[in-house]
This record gives C-alpha cells, sequence and structure tokens, in this order.
C-alpha cells in the first residue's frame, strides 16, 4: 500500500448549547460560553501550531484567532512551540472582507485556503492581506492535499479547527478529524435554521455516522467539557 504523505494531528472545538446549536438562527449571537469555556479555547490554541476557520466564522465573530496573551505565549514557548500560532482562513470561493477584524492584527501569518473558482483578481488583492495563498482543489477545497502542505511548508504538527459547521462537516467526510472537543452549554436556541456543529452534507444513514469514543468528561459550573477520539469517519 502506498503511503500518504504526513498530515497534521486535527482537532475540532466547540461550544455548543443543550440541543446542538453554535450560533442562533439569525447568527446574531455566536458566542455564549462562560470564561472557563473562553480559557480552554485558547488552552488548546497553545498546543497548536496552527488554528483554522472559515471565512464566514472569521468575519461574524470578529475572530482574529490569537493566543490570548502573554501567558499562553509562555506556555507555547515552553512547550516547544512558537511564540505565536499560525491561522489558517478557508474560503472555497475566496471571498473574505478585506476590513475583517483579523487584518488588524499582524503578530503572526495568515494563510488562505482556496481552489480554482477563486477569482484571480480577488486572490491578488487578498495577497495584501495574507502572507500565504494555497489553491487545493477545483470546485471543492481538498483538504488532505492542503494539510499535506501545511505539514510540509509550514511544519504545522497540529492543527485545530474552530469551525462553522460547515467547514467541519467537511472534514468529517474527508476522515481527516482526529479529536473533537465539546463546551455543552446551558442554554436552548432551537430554530431549525440555527447552525450546528457540522452541517453541510452529513451522513444520509446511520452506518455512514462518524464514531467517537468518549475520552473525557469534566463538570465546571453549569457546563460539560466533553473530548472524544474520532472511530470512525463519514468517508
Amino acid at each position: 500500500m502506498k503511503r500518504q504523505p504526513p498530515r497534521p494531528f486535527v482537532f475540532v472545538n466547540m461550544a455548543m448549547t443543550a440541543d446542538g446549536k453554535i450560533a442562533t438562527a439569525n447568527r446574531a449571537v455566536s458566542s455564549f460560553g462562560s470564561k472557563r469555556d473562553h480559557a480552554h479555547l485558547y488552552e488548546l490554541r497553545a498546543t497548536a501550531d496552527a488554528v483554522m476557520s472559515g471565512a464566514r466564522t472569521v468575519e461574524l465573530s470578529r475572530a482574529t484567532m490569537g493566543t490570548g496573551g502573554v501567558c499562553f505565549c509562555r506556555r507555547r514557548l515552553a512547550g516547544g512551540l512558537a511564540e505565536h500560532n499560525l491561522r489558517v482562513i478557508v474560503s472555497g470561493s475566496g471571498s473574505i472582507d478585506p476590513e475583517a477584524e483579523i487584518f488588524r492584527h499582524r503578530f503572526s501569518p495568515i494563510i488562505l485556503l482556496t481552489t480554482d473558482r477563486a477569482p484571480k483578481k480577488s486572490l491578488r488583492e487578498l495577497l495584501h492581506l495574507v502572507d500565504s495563498v494555497l489553491v487545493c482543489g477545483k470546485s471543492e477545497l481538498d483538504f488532505a492535499r492542503a494539510f499535506q502542505l501545511l505539514r510540509r511548508r509550514w511544519n504545522v504538527r497540529r492543527l485545530l479547527c474552530e469551525g462553522g459547521g460547515e467547514l467541519n462537516d467537511a472534514l468529517f467526510r474527508a476522515g481527516l478529524v482526529d479529536e473533537l472537543h465539546l463546551t455543552v452549554c446551558p442554554q436552548i436556541f432551537g430554530g431549525r435554521h440555527a447552525p450546528t456543529i457540522a452541517d453541510g452534507i452529513g451522513a444520509s444513514c446511520l452506518a455512514e455516522a462518524c464514531a467517537l469514543q468518549l475520552k473525557s468528561t469534566r463538570r465546571v459550573g453549569e457546563e460539560l467539557f466533553l473530548s472524544y477520539r474520532v472511530k470512525k469517519s463519514f468517508r
């Protein structure tokens, strides 16, 4: 069997309501975890070479995808990592608001993952904002190829994905997620159009479902912090 080129260890971190939502139906509320959950996010980032999110998630949450302050930078350095994590934005169409908050903070390189359907003019304009553009795939992103490039060119050994739901779904379906971290928060959002941790195509039957093995569970206040190993992906 031909050996596949190495890729990063991929882990997903998401906070969701008790009914599995990651935002309200109108996307107006997307941050609802406690201070402990927020600290947990930075703790996980402190173990990752790169943090990745979809373009819409980056825009709507005004994310900078940063390390979280001096104490986490020190933790990264003590663990043999760079002081700041790389930042990876995913957009198959190559569209992201040039005024997005992330571009106002230049503490670490920003990498854009996109496809051949991204207009060349848009990519030329984005080159003034990002440090590298990786075109992987014709109309759909080839994440396996993209992750191999991240490992080879940027030495990304641990890659943390922070959503949104469609990006997570694509990674699960491609068989590229190794671990899932979930914070279950004590709210109900409801709404058939409210996003979940894995939107998109999903599984068509139970046999295709992504199988998980529970690694740990911890209660802090009214929140549950769960971690799972991925046993079998949709693929």
